[in-house]
Parts: structure tokens; sequence; C-alpha cells
């Protein structure tokens, strides 16, 4: 069983994080990716990248075929399968073992055993393992509401090849499960390889704990300790700890013990985890099931025992089973949360875009997958990083978790960092009382200004802007009409550079979730709350709940501004939060704004002053604007008629014009010559006469 080179069938920060223990070992390792990764992390890190294919994951990362044809060209000898993907299909394992490659995990026949939970339950029954309640396989909905009955409300109908949550409905009496039965089938035939349910027991104000084990595939099984994993959104787990807290001795020790006894008696070999359900008003706990893989929570274990399972895996699979041993005493506390790329307030809806910057602090461990410039896509798992925190003890492992993810920044998207952070100060949580249900109770109070609507090009802009990079392609950023932007910013008591909006044409719907004083200057515009008109050039607070509108420019001028006190916390880019939307960088994900992004930052202020009438620029139909000669204009390139008429005329802006140049529309140019001699055929090509700055 030895080998050289390890193939890692995986992605995002568990690739990175094998990789990278891969190579401590004297390994060369190779990652495998999809389109959408080709410039992430653990693609950069590893000695050789594969493209597998396109970024749907049926057509790369569970594509069997193209993980093992990766693993035989770059003459890998072993696979790690990471969590997630193939780690847990045991037709995959067995294809290994066929082509002479080291699978980093269980055994086929172990990953086939407790793939499905209706055989995982019969292995815990016969290993003596305490079980809630429940069914095997069932038929049709008829048995299954008799079984219910016997059982008692409420139940959980499962599907037997469910995971993280999938194919799951509590039922509260008959009618909800002979509503969930069909729904249930269906989600477990379209995700899973089978369509079979079973019922078990619900216990509700459950909490959810698990022991981590380790087996030598000899009959030597060791456990590390228990984790809480109780805090979940949609069964999906969202913050974990190690130990569990609150549990009482003899059931802490009946945990381990059955977890042991369980994966003892198959020979497990590799990682894995044993799951409980956790009835802390009976002080019983249920087998849940085994997860036949290296779980995402795995490192606040590592944590506390100073172990790292990731090189324990490796070394067993190089046939190293001394590796296999007790670990020593736990120290302390750890916590972890999960980071994920989603909206909590709007149903924990995915949030996709480009990260305009992410931070992470030093002193915890983060395993992250992201940086800025990140594109986050849609089309995986939307977990961006794990932040671990470790403590002397509980509090204080809060404590550290909570200021590390202070100091964590994701801008571009939303995450629910927000709530994360709201979670670790909820009383039940710090008393260790908190269940499966409790995350469902709490929101993230982070102020945010959500758009409605996004009109017709409003984007976040600063002054004095982005300059001195046109060297570089990069135009003069910052407002338009910055007098305007200015005003309405030392109206507000801001500086008066203040990130804010600017609209061009139609102006946006922003509907705002606590107070915020706001200032919306420019060309003259109808602007309402809630459909009440409000005054341009005075600073007006919007209440909580509340949705400021701006309309397009009524007479003269195009573009109009939304000023907030406080200004908008938006990252710098080049020395500039200004959005340039030509270069995908700066402001709101370097565009634009569209309907559903949310911005963040804004306050209610009461020390503001109105713009007086005789500072307010007046938007008519004609403006001045000087022009300056440049050291050839007539005779030598126009005529001298021709400079004449150029400041006789009256000159149109074109609608092209932009932040790039003001395109003007007039007289046609009478050149004082036919062509442009060595220099190029048309009289205006001219090398050594650059166009000035906005001409």
């Amino acid at each position: 069983m030895t080998f050289d080179t390890l193939l890692v069938a995986n992605r995002g920060e568990i690739a990175a994080r094998v990789i990278r223990t891969a190579r401590t070992l004297g390994l060369r390792t190779v990652a495998v990716y999809s389109d959408a990764d080709r410039g992430t992390e653990h693609v950069r890190i590893a000695d050789e990248a594969v493209r597998l294919g396109p970024a749907p994951a049926k057509e790369s990362y569970l594509d069997a075929d193209l993980v093992l044809k990766a693993a035989k060209d770059t003459g890998a000898g072993a696979i790690h399968p990471g969590y997630g993907f193939l780690s847990e299909d045991a037709a995959f394992a067995r294809r290994c073992a066929d082509a002479g490659i080291v699978f980093v995990g269980p055994t086929p026949e172990q990953l086939e055993l407790f793939g499905t939970k209706h055989t995982a339950r019969a292995a815990a029954e016969a290993a003596g393992v305490p079980l809630a309640p429940g069914t095997g396989l069932l038929p049709d909905v008829t048995a299954a509401l008799a079984a219910a009955d016997g059982i008692g409300y409420p139940v959980m109908l499962k599907a037997t090849g469910g995971g993280g949550g999938i194919g799951m409905q509590a039922c509260h009496d008959a009618a909800q499960l002979a509503d969930a039965w069909e729904r249930v089938q269906r989600v477990a035939a379209a995700s899973f390889s089978s369509a079979g349910v079973f019922l078990e027991r619900l216990v509700e104000r459950a909490r959810h704990v698990e022991v981590q084990v380790f087996g030598d595939g000899r009959g030597r099984v060791v456990t590390l300790g228990d984790r809480d994993c109780s805090l979940q959104r949609r069964n999906q787990k969202v913050m974990e700890e190690a130990p569990a807290p609150g549990l009482p001795d003899h059931v802490r020790h009946r945990l381990a013990t059955a977890a042991r006894d369980l994966c003892a008696s198959v020979d497990y070999r590799s990682a894995g985890t044993v799951e409980f359900v956790y009835d802390a008003a009976r002080e019983e706990a249920y087998f849940l099931e085994v997860n036949t893989r290296l779980q995402v929570e795995h490192p606040v274990t590592e944590a506390i025992y100073g172990v790292d399972l990731v090189a324990w895996m490796l070394r067993l699979a190089q046939g190293d089973t001394d590796v296999v041993t007790a670990p020593p005493a736990a120290t302390g506390h750890a916590v972890e949360a999960r980071v994920y790329a989603e909206d909590p307030s709007r149903d924990h809806r995915p949030s996709a875009g480009l990260l305009t910057r992410v931070a992470f602090p030093d002193d915890v461990r983060v395993d992250a997958w992201v940086e800025t410039g990140t594109e986050v896509t849609t089309s995986y798992d939307p977990m961006l990083a794990k932040v671990i925190a470790h403590g002397s003890d509980r509090a204080d492992a809060l404590d550290r978790l909570d200021a590390a993810l202070a100091a964590t920044r994701v801008d571009g998207i939303e995450t629910n960092l927000g709530l994360v952070r709201a979670a670790l100060r909820n009383a039940d949580v710090r008393a260790a009382v908190h269940s499966t249900a409790t995350l469902a109770g709490v929101t993230d109070p982070t102020p945010r200004v959500e758009v409605v609507a996004a009109g017709t090009l409003t984007t976040v802009q600063d002054w004095p802007g982005r300059t001195g990079y046109w060297q570089v392609g990069v135009p003069p950023g910052g407002p338009m009409d910055d007098l305007s932007f200015r005003l309405g910013n030392t109206a507000l008591g801001n500086d008066e550079g203040a990130p804010g909006l600017e609209c061009t044409l139609q102006g946006p719907s922003l509907r705002f979730t606590h107070p915020t004083t706001v200032c919306v200057t420019g060309a003259p515009a109808r602007v309402t709350v809630d459909g009440a008109a409000v005054p341009q050039w005075e600073p007006v607070t919007v209440g909580a709940g509340q949705t400021l509108a701006v309309d397009a420019p009524t007479a003269h001028g195009l573009r109009t501004y939304v000023l907030f006190a406080g200004g908008l916390d938006v990252p710098e880019f080049l020395g500039s939060a200004a959005t340039f939307t030509l270069g995908r960088f700066g402001g709101h994900g370097g565009r634009a704004l569209r309907p559903g992004d949310v911005l963040h930052g804004g306050e209610a202020r009461d020390e503001t002053s109105v713009v007086p009438g005789g500072e307010r620029p007046d938007f008519g139909a004609v403006w001045h604007v000087g022009a300056v000669e440049g050291p050839h204009a007539a005779p030598e390139f126009f005529t001298e008629d021709d400079i004449r008429d150029f400041y006789a005329a009256d000159w149109k802006v074109h609608f092209n014009s932009a932040r790039t140049g003001v395109r003007l529309v007039g007289p046609k140019p009478r050149w004082a010559r036919a062509d442009g001699g060595e220099a190029g055929l048309h009289p205006s090509n001219i090398h050594d006469t650059p166009y000035s700055v906005g001409a």
C-alpha cells in the first residue's frame, strides 16, 4: 500500500488542507478542478492540476470516470476523497481498488453498510447501540401511518439514502405524514440511489451530538471525544464545538463506548463519525447515522487533542497501523463557525458574485478557499470558510470566536457572519441549553440597505475617486457631478468624499432595516419615502422597514446622488471605493447594483443641515465649458476659420459620454492639410500630441 503521489478528488478548503498535509509527509500531490475552480488555491498549491470539466458537479467532481482517468494519467497511487462528492460512494471506492489505487477512507463494504440508514440502524442494533423507536423500510403510506401510531407522534420521516438534512420531514400528526410521504420519496429518488423511507421518533428540542472515531481496519478503533453540532439551519450544521457541553458523564461514556463498539464490530477503517440525537430532558441519546468520511467539523477535535486526522488517514493508507493510538488528554474547548455564502434574512438564499474584500484574523485557525477576487458561484455548497477558535474553557472559546468573526470580512456578497455572531450571544447557546431548533429563532441584527429596484445604472462612488491610473487603462473614478455629491455628504455631517450612490436616469428603490438618515442631491427628481414626497438637498431619516425611491430627473440633468449618514461600508480598491464597471472592480461587487443586492452602512443622525439654495448647482440646458488649445491647434492642423467656428458653435453632449471621456457633437472639423504625413493617413493621427485627460 505504498504510494508517492496522492490525488485529491475534491475542491475548496478541504482539498487545500489535504494537499498541504500530504506535502508535509513527502507526497507529490495532484489537484482536480472544474472550470469554476480554475483559479482557486488548491489548484495553485498542488504539484499538478487536472481539469475535469465544466462547473456542474455531475460533469466534473462527481464523474468517477474522469477522476480515475486523472489518477491514471498522473500516476497517482492513492485518492483522498475529502467530504461530499464521491467520498461515501462505495462503487467509486471499489473501482479504485480494482484499478490498484488506494482509496483513503473506509472499505467499500463499510461505505455500503453505513451508506443507507436502515442498514446502518440494523448494524447499530446488533452492536447494542441505543436506538430511537422506529421502523425498517416502509412499503407504503398505509404502513407508515400504522407504524407512526405505534411509535407516537411526532415522528421523523427519513430517506434511507439521505444525508446533510436532505430527505427528512418532521410530522406532528397523521395528516402531515400523509402529505409528506410522496414528497420525501420523490426527493430521495432524485437525490440518492434509493427511494426507501422509514420512521423514527422525533425528539423535539433535540441536540445533535457525535463521536469521532478512527479505526485501523483490523478491529482496533479509538474515539477522540465528542462534538456538539446542534446549531443548524435547515438541518445543515452552522456551528460545532468540542467537547459537547452539558453532557452528563454517564451519557458521554455511553456514547463513546457505543460508537467504538459499533465501528469495531465491522473492523472499521480510517476516520468516521457516529452521530446521535440527544434528548437532554431524558438524558437519553439515540443512534442517528455513521458518516464514513472526514467531517467538516473535524478541526475542533484536532484543536483539543492536538492531532492531525488528515495525516492519520494518509499514514494509515500507506500501511502504518500504529498511527491508530489512543489520543492524549483533551485540553480546553474549541468552537467552529461555518461562513456560508447566503442571505439569512431571505431564508438563507444562496449569494453569488465577486468577492471585493476577504480578510480573516491571524490569531485563530481558518480553513478557507476564498480570497479577494474570488468569483463565488451557485454550483457548489455555499461554505466559504471555517473559523475555529480554541480557548481555555467554553466561555473563552466562544469569546475568541466572536472576536475572530468580528475581524472577518467577506464583501461583495451576503454571508451568515452576522447571524453566527448573534447566535454566539444567544442566552441559550451561552448556557448550553440550545437545541437544533435554536438557530431558527436567531436573527441577524446587522443594518442593511436592500436594493428593491436598481435603476438604470446605479453605482457606488466616492470623491475624489480613483485617480492616477490612466497609464494602466483605468480612467478617473468618482462622481460625475462631484459638487452635488460633496454637498450631500457635508449636509449629513460626513466627510465630503464618503461613499454614496450615483444614479444615472432612473434611480433605485432602497428598503432600510434600520433608521437611516439620507440626503438626495443632483438633478431635480421626485424622491419619495413609502410613496410620500420628500425634498432633495435636505437630510431625511428613513425609518426601519421604509423604502426610499428616486425617480428619473424631471427636467435637465442626468444624475442624482443618494448619500448616507456615516457613508456606505464598501472596501477600497486602488485607493477608492468608486465603481469601475468596465474593469469589474470597486463599489459593490465591481458592478452596477442589481435587484436583491444588499448594501451595508448608514445610520440615523440628528446633527445635519440643509444645503443652502445658493450653493446648489443650477441644472439648466446650457453649460459653459472652458477649453484650452494645444500647441498645434491652428494653422498646423485646423484652419483659423475652423477654430473660430469651434468657439462659436453650440455643442451637444453625446449619449456615449462617460468617465472615460465626455464626447461632444458639433461642427465637422476643417483640416489645414490633407493627410497626416508620415505619422498616418488621417490628419488627426498625431503620434506626438496625446489627448488631454477627459478630452
